[in-house]
């Protein structure tokens, strides 16, 4: 079965900077599109930044200019770099391929305080 592992969370002041990486015991990255999603208490989980096969991204209004989404095929490596973090940044982070999602990991906390 394959296994998602999210990493790199942490506690950061606003304005700070983080960096999540993402990885799948299997091919799975290769040759799909990949997302990074979060999910903060008592919401739903949202998708923030995509990266296509061939490497195009596309992010949510709400991270626009500011978070930074990147991929490793060859290390089966999806990462997300934050950058100006805001307290509503703060969430449980995810990645998945997208459309279609895989079992989704644990998750890594990234809060981000006032």
């Amino acid at each position: 079965q394959v296994q998602l592992v999210e990493s790199g969370g942490g506690l950061v002041q606003a304005g700070g900077s983080l960096r999540l990486s993402c990885a799948a015991s299997g091919s799975i990255f290769n040759n799909n599109a990949l997302g990074w999603f979060r999910q903060a208490p008592g919401k739903q989980r949202e998708l923030v930044a995509a990266i296509t096969s061939n490497g195009s991204p596309s992010y949510a209004h709400s991270v626009k200019d500011r978070f930074v989404i990147a991929r490793d095929n060859a290390k089966n490596t999806v990462a997300l770099e934050m950058n100006s973090l805001k307290p509503e940044d703060t969430a449980v982070y995810y990645c998945n391929t997208l459309p279609d999602s895989h079992a989704w990991g644990q998750g890594t906390q990234v809060t981000v305080s006032s």
